[in-house]
């Protein structure tokens, strides 16, 4: 039953995705590569009630663990390791992340690496509210999934990528960023020239009365910012004073790896404390997102991302 729903979600998902099959990487229209319809589907499957709020070690994990798999799968994007779950050495429980890979294409670079990456679980059941306990985590962070899902759609179509790129979806964030301080350990070991971590989460409502689109979290620790608004050839990427005030940089899973690698690592988010009023709370649904907006962010990250994957040097540096 779990799977027949999952290869449901995707037939529909592949169907919508018939229109921007092109051929090569100059006639993709990144403006509007993604769409609120994309998003959608992706958001409707991964924060629904049948995925019980995916909570690390549950079966609706498993189920989003499927979809993702099979995502990648269909856009031709290796599994990092011998298989797509990783699984964690830091969880009392079976747990894995999924990580995926599509090597780089220039001799040299392609030995340097950009991790691009969301946590996909969440809190799962809390107590009923108005007949609800099922913490869908939609904002937080089934649309951080779906946006890292849309990107790595992107450079697989368009085969344009310097650098390595591994696309990373982390379990056990809300346990203590266990998922993504396991990979960052694991990678470390294994001598990964890891040189800048993009990581998103929380990208489902836009900020109102902000000059940019979205915040980065660590703001004054690199010149990410800097090195992102010249790729986007616009301001997307600004300072958020709240997110410095609650120390935001050590909350997500960009935090690991920069303590393991000191290297650039930042998380990229909409969530300004002022527009989200469901954080861990069964409210938080995907119908209370702005499919739109998170196409928005996509399409505006997309030349980002691969302007720092395909810089001839390391930009991106640490303050």
């Amino acid at each position: 039953m779990k799977r027949s729903l999952i290869l449901i979600i995707l037939i529909a998902l592949m169907s919508c995705k018939s229109t921007q099959n092109v051929p090569s990487a100059d006639e993709i229209d990144i403006a509007n590569f993604s769409n609120a319809t994309l998003i959608g589907t992706h958001m409707n499957f991964l924060a629904s009630d049948a995925l019980k709020g995916r909570d690390t070690g549950s079966e609706g994990i498993d189920m989003a663990a499927s979809f993702l798999i099979e995502n990648l799968e269909a856009n031709k994007i290796g599994s990092y390791y011998n298989a797509y779950q990783d699984t964690l050495s830091n969880y009392e429980s079976t747990a894995y992340n999924i990580v995926g890979v599509l090597e780089g294409n220039d001799p040299s670079l392609k030995n340097e690496v950009v991790l691009v990456g969301a946590h996909y679980d969440h809190i799962g059941v809390l107590s009923a509210q108005n007949g609800d306990s099922i913490a869908n985590g939609a904002n937080d962070n089934a649309t951080g999934t779906a946006t890292v899902l849309e990107l790595a759609r992107y450079f697989a179509k368009a085969n344009v990528n310097k650098r390595t790129l591994i696309f990373a979806f982390f379990s056990a964030e809300e346990k203590g960023l266990k998922g993504s301080a396991h990979l960052a350990k694991k990678m470390k070991a294994e001598g990964v020239d890891l040189y800048a971590v993009l990581n998103f989460e929380m990208t489902g409502v836009p900020m109102t009365d902000k000059d940019y689109l979205v915040y980065a979290t660590g703001f004054n620790m690199s010149n990410v910012a800097a090195v992102s608004n010249e790729y986007a050839g616009e301001k997307i990427v600004g300072f958020l004073p709240t997110a410095e005030g609650y120390n935001l940089f050590k909350r997500s899973d960009n935090y690991p790896f920069y303590e393991v690698f000191k290297i650039p690592a930042h998380t990229f988010s909409t969530f300004d404390f002022t527009n989200f009023d469901h954080y861990h709370k069964v409210g938080d649904e995907a119908n209370i997102m702005d499919f739109a907006h998170m196409a928005q962010v996509v399409n505006k990250m997309i030349p980002v991302v691969q302007g720092i994957t395909n810089a001839e040097i390391k930009e991106i540096v640490l303050d």
